[in-house]
């Protein structure tokens, strides 16, 4: 039974990627970017739909060559996500890619060359209806910023941030969104609350090269977790050396543990101790891996034994306090029945699939009430 989050965001300009809602009161997305060879469809396809699997609200492809552009069109046909197209320096691929289907251009209108190059791209995309992307990273700032700080501050991301944002504003084109991206946590989070200080526009939330699996997650939960705590923030990405996957998993974590916003089962277990009436690492590692297919919201509790078991439970949509030979449900707060231990797995598992049948059904009908 999950509570809403106390967290006051800050309102900011709603604009929209394809059919997703970025700002405003739209829901915090999650997003992932391809690592495949772009102009390896099937592969691009395939790894796509499993982050769609696992719940991404958008996802983006690199473009950097024309050839790229061209399979880019085809995986466009082949994906029913909005897709943002990933463009570096070169302004006819940002022509050539927003004319192929690209819901979002991510493009630094700074660095793609002169004025006319910049107003055709802006025009483009205004042609188009789709936004931009500014994304600003410490270990890429301009020159001259450079050698002004002559090292990455919030201070210098934001110079980079503004000189493209004036940019676009000179030109009236207002349908864009920001980042500015550090590999570092303080650094990272000082230059998004400069930028939250200055601009209405929606902020993509990122730690740039994070690192692998596990130290990765943890920078990204630090600075996006603190960033979103302060209401900073309106789309994500958790930059991780691995599957893109599995950026999407965490990014749903971290919205999930600030109350923000739910995809699927939010698991509650305890660390395991002498006292656990079964083996709680064991039996959460296969209830994680049997249910990543769920969507609908919901909160399981799985306690070892009767010390915490009961409290958390109560709390829970499905609770389950250890003990042996027979564990002890708890269904919306209230005691329902026992089962056998050893059949834990098979028997949460059912449970959870058919509570998350009623909750379809209670979301589908609550659809059709408004429709009238």
């Amino acid at each position: 039974m999950s509570t809403s989050s106390p967290i006051n965001r800050r309102l900011t300009k709603k604009i929209h990627v394809g059919d997703v809602a970025i700002g405003g009161d739209a829901p915090i997305s999650v997003q992932s970017m391809t690592n495949t060879d772009t102009c390896d469809v099937a592969a691009t396809v395939a790894q796509i739909e499993r982050c769609v699997d696992a719940g991404a609200d958008l996802m983006r492809v690199s473009t950097p060559t024309m050839e790229s552009v061209a399979a880019f069109a085809e995986i466009r046909k082949r994906v029913n996500i909005p897709l943002i197209a990933d463009v570096h320096f070169d302004h006819k691929i940002a022509l050539a890619v927003a004319e192929a289907g690209a819901d979002c251009l991510r493009i630094n209108p700074g660095n793609i060359g002169s004025d006319a190059k910049v107003r055709e791209v802006v025009a483009c995309a205004r042609h188009h209806n789709i936004p931009i992307r500014i994304g600003v990273n410490a270990g890429s700032l301009e020159k001259d910023i450079q050698r002004k700080y002559s090292e990455p501050t919030g201070e210098a991301m934001l110079e980079s941030a503004m000189r493209h944002i004036d940019i676009l504003e000179r030109l009236n084109f207002d349908q864009y969104k920001v980042s500015v991206k550090a590999s570092n946590v303080f650094l990272t989070m000082d230059a998004y609350r400069l930028l939250s200080a200055q601009i209405d526009n929606p902020l993509h939330l990122g730690v740039t090269e994070a690192g692998v699996y596990r130290t990765g997650t943890v920078k990204s939960a630090i600075a996006l977790g603190g960033l979103l705590l302060e209401g900073i923030g309106d789309t994500m990405r958790i930059s991780l050396a691995a599957e893109p996957e599995e950026e999407i998993k965490i990014g749903f974590d971290i919205l999930k543990s600030l109350n923000i916003r739910s995809n699927g089962v939010n698991f509650i277990a305890c660390p395991s101790c002498s006292r656990q009436e079964f083996d709680v690492i064991k039996v959460m590692t296969a209830l994680e891996a049997r249910l990543e297919d769920i969507r609908e919201p919901m909160d399981l509790s799985v306690i070892g034994c009767k010390v915490n078991g009961p409290g958390e439970a109560k709390e829970a949509d499905i609770g389950i306090v250890g003990a042996a030979p027979k564990s002890l449900v708890y269904r919306m707060g209230q005691k329902s029945h026992l089962i056998d231990t050893k059949d834990l797995v098979d028997e949460i598992e059912s449970m959870v699939r058919a509570r998350a049948e009623e909750l379809e059904k209670a979301r589908e009908n609550e659809i059709l009430r408004v429709k009238g």
